[in-house]
């Protein structure tokens, strides 16, 4: 184990000393702070396994540190499931570990004891991040009542993550790109008198405009189902990690480079001592400077693209790439600075262990991903963070029966027209949602969704000019998208990084070789079959890890994969929630005015 709380003394983020919080970890008591969430406290305390697999009984701590992978379930106050990630602590918890399939233990009361009641609003964004901010304002701006509905305690999503302000960070800005204006949009949200952010909400399901939402502390019992009727809808749910398997990809101690990156700005928390990064796209260079920001000494940071491909990529597009020098060069200087090597070309293989990662085997690749034998070299890790793009949060969308296309990088995307529509009427898209595309790309596609969703739900004339600009930026921001594709193409190569018993599918635990022999035997092509009949997929996280993995191994050479995207419920709600939510048909219906 050596994931650590960065010292106050020396952060250059500065904050303060936190209130001291009574926890308990199997019946000990541990050290914890105000706004650490139940992860942080493990973490600090020495623990990076808390749950072992149903199947195999296999150890299992954080992996995507963002809620999508369920591997950090933990028991908290005898109540299971509780994705350690996104759980605050409250003084006195319980925190136990989770041994296989667990119920119950104890009778559980409801953590939310007052109705809440039902809304109609005019627009209603999902999500708080780059594309949901943006498009908050641009929708009050335009006259618009807007509720923003967020999983998060506060706004910023992945790429603008705060620290908790039980932290009193003096200097958080020191932890951000762009923090001025990052800050102002969000002190311009969260006084606007058309605007309510509700933080702590998930969206668990869509029915046409209807949205079905809870709010209440993460996983917890008692979050009450109600339902927001709206006149328009701004999907901006984001993405997260997608990660490519290879052998010992499953051991503790190999983390997303989003979840990397996720405790170093958010709870200030270093996975390692020695952490080797690996992956391909320009992700990676942030996430090297957030662990090296809270004290980690990188070792190496492995692009799987060779110089050549990246520079081709970003040559298809001059204007795009100069618009990016000035960060290269600060990233670049940054490398140097902390002495950490790049090696284009080179990427992780294997990782090696006994109960968490203690080495990890490194290749250099040809041109299709594939290693170059006798360039492989093992080196000593404590951790290894692994990415290679990103995979949108499409559940919502699906169920909203928005018509998905390809992304530039080959993933899957909502179709949007030149207004942001989804083939839905009235159900709007921003974000890395239509292609993964940065953050600059995310705030336009959400200033020009939330000025068109405006408008539709208020049924007047378009703001044209508004939304001319905003097509602009858009516009500049695809640009961005497609080059940045071509600069960090992912190469059937990888496919040859596994063998038959890597795992695939980290819920089930279901083999590389396992998929392979269902598809061979029973002539399978399809996600969902695939599913049923392997069970790959079928875990707690619903194929987000594994899908796109699976559809990959099942398509032909040179033919897109289709991995399945279709949850109907979207993220986890409890089934007594769901119980009670039937029990209490007295929703009382509500306006913003009221409110």
């Amino acid at each position: 184990m050596t994931a650590y709380l960065r010292p106050q003394a020396g952060d250059p983020a500065e904050p303060g000393t936190p209130t001291s919080v009574d926890v308990t970890v199997d019946g000990r008591p541990v050290a914890a702070h105000a706004g650490q969430t139940v992860a942080a406290v493990l973490l600090a305390n020495g623990r990076d396994t808390w749950r072992t697999t149903r199947v195999n009984e296999r150890p299992r701590g954080i992996f995507c540190g963002i809620g999508a992978c369920q591997d950090c379930l933990v028991t908290l106050n005898g109540l299971p499931d509780i994705r350690a990630c996104q759980r605050t602590i409250t003084s006195g918890d319980t925190i136990t570990t989770q041994t296989g399939a667990t119920l119950p233990t104890t009778p559980t009361s409801p953590t939310v004891s007052s109705p809440v009641r039902a809304r109609v609003v005019e627009v209603v964004v999902v999500g708080a991040g780059p594309a949901g901010v943006a498009a908050a304002l641009a929708a009050a701006d335009a006259g618009a009542q807007v509720l923003v509905v967020d999983s998060g305690r506060a706004v910023g999503g992945q790429y603008n993550r705060q620290l908790p302000t039980e932290f009193a960070a003096q200097r958080p800005d020191r932890l951000q790109h762009e923090w001025k204006a990052f800050a102002e949009q969000r002190d311009r949200l969260a006084d606007h008198p058309r605007i309510t952010y509700l933080p702590d909400t998930s969206v668990w399901a869509i029915e046409g405009l209807r949205l079905w939402a809870q709010t209440g502390p993460a996983d917890a019992s008692g979050r009450q189902p109600f339902p927001i009727d709206a006149l328009s809808v701004v999907l901006a749910a984001g993405a997260y990690d997608r990660v490519l398997p290879f052998p010992g990809w499953d051991l503790p101690g190999v983390y997303t480079a989003g979840a990397a990156q996720a405790l170093a700005k958010g709870q200030r928390i270093a996975v390692g001592r020695k952490v080797l990064v690996a992956g391909t796209g320009p992700f990676l260079l942030p996430v090297a400077e957030s662990l090296v920001g809270v004290g980690a000494h990188v070792v190496a940071l492995l692009e799987a693209n060779t110089l050549t491909t990246v520079r081709k990529g970003w040559s298809t597009d001059a204007l795009v790439a100069s618009s990016k020098l000035r960060e290269a060069v600060g990233y670049g200087a940054l490398l140097a600075r902390h002495r950490i090597p790049l090696r284009h070309g080179w990427t992780v293989i294997a990782a090696h262990g006994a109960d968490h990662v203690e080495a990890a085997t490194i290749a250099r690749l040809d041109s299709d991903w594939r290693p170059i034998r006798g360039s492989e070299r093992r080196i000593e890790v404590d951790a290894i963070c692994v990415g290679f793009g990103f995979t949108a949060n499409l559940e919502l969308a699906v169920s909203a029966g928005c018509t998905l296309t390809t992304g530039p990088d080959g993933g899957p995307a909502v179709a949007v027209d030149a207004n942001q529509q989804t083939s839905t009427s009235g159900v709007f898209a921003a974000g890395e949602l239509t292609g993964i595309g940065g953050a600059a790309l995310s705030t336009a596609e959400g200033t020009l969704a939330g000025t068109t969703a405006a408008h539709h739900a208020l049924t007047t004339p378009a703001d044209h000019a508004r939304a001319t600009d905003a097509r602009g930026d858009v516009e500049r921001g695809r640009r961005f998208a497609v080059a940045l594709a071509r600069a960090y193409p992912v190469r059937d190569g990888w496919k040859s990084w596994s063998t038959a018993d890597t795992l695939v599918c980290r819920c089930e635990e279901v083999t590389r070789g396992q998929v392979e022999a269902a598809a061979q035997e029973r002539g399978l092509d399809d996600g969902r079959a695939m599913k049923l009949t392997s069970r790959a997929g079928l875990g707690m996280c619903q194929g987000r890890v594994c899908s796109r993995t699976v559809a990959a191994l099942l398509a032909a050479p040179g033919e897109v994969p289709k991995p399945t995207m279709k949850r109907p419920i979207a993220v986890p709600v409890r089934l007594r929630d769901l119980a009670n939510a039937e029990e209490s048909p007295e929703t009382v219906l509500d306006t913003m005015e009221e409110q």
